[in-house]
């Protein structure tokens, strides 16, 4: 077998396995985040045939008519799915090392599928909050014990909406959620705002967070975009319990596993 190029020390899985996320810094150079907002920027303005089965979401206030559209279409996209899949500068992002053999110790299995794939904008001004929320329950995957990795193409600051957490919250399990107008969310009664820590990050950077964590993002309140590109893992052994038929989730390394995702 392979030795493996990425170490996760004895620490950093603790402080996982306590927190629920980690963060590790410079994961991807400043060349490599170029290429990847390149490619991204191509498809945003029509520079690239967006493919087939890639799926864009637009700011919710620009599809309603309460902001008018930029004068880029790109310029008001919310997210941009499937980019893994489908591209190779961001296939090749999805199936580093740095990444994944990280995903195998963080989630205990040698055996990754990906789950989903979203580059998440928040286009200046207009970039909307996502709300405290956990991800797992409106996954349809057990256990509830998936893994992300989000990282900015840009300074992600409390200003331009980066990641706000509460640590050690995906020890809760699943807690309630419920529906708003454009989010799905937990309500402030379910957990104390006071545990929200703001997580700032330099573009390039990737936080590895647990699938239960409670967390969130603040609007876009500045002058310049905030990009990030989030991507899910799981281990094959997990089970599908969505409707038929189970999607053709991407392997990523090992194996399938009879019965599995």
């Amino acid at each position: 077998m392979a030795q493996a190029l990425v170490e996760v020390t004895a620490e950093e899985q603790e402080f996982y396995a306590e927190n629920g996320y980690l963060l590790v810094k410079g994961l991807v150079s400043a060349e490599g985040i170029a290429r990847l907002k390149e490619r991204l920027e191509e498809y945003m303005y029509d520079r690239l045939p967006v493919p087939e089965d890639v799926r864009i979401q637009v700011e919710p206030r620009v599809e309603r008519g309460e902001v008018p559209w930029p004068e880029r279409r790109g310029d008001a996209y919310r997210k941009i799915d499937r980019l893994v899949i489908h591209d190779d500068r961001f296939r090749a992002l999805g199936t580093m090392p740095e990444v994944v053999e990280r995903m195998q110790a963080l989630i205990g299995s040698k055996n990754l599928k990906l789950f989903r794939d979203s580059v998440l904008m928040k286009p200046a001004q207009v970039g909307s909050a996502k709300g405290m929320h956990q991800d797992s329950p409106y996954w349809p995957i057990e256990p509830m014990a998936l893994s992300s990795c989000w990282m900015p193409f840009e300074p992600a600051t409390p200003e331009n909406g980066c990641i706000t957490a509460i640590p050690g919250s995906h020890k809760r399990g699943a807690v309630p959620h419920e529906r708003v107008p454009d989010d799905f969310i937990v309500n402030e009664s379910n957990y104390n705002p006071s545990d929200v820590i703001a997580v700032p990050m330099e573009a390039g950077d990737g936080l590895f967070f647990h699938s239960l964590l409670l967390h969130g993002t603040a609007p876009n309140l500045t002058a310049n975009s905030r990009r990030a590109i989030t991507m899910s893992y799981m281990a094959a052994e997990f089970q599908y319990t969505g409707d038929a038929p189970k999607p053709d989730y991407l392997r990523i390394c090992g194996e399938d596993v009879p019965g599995g995702v």
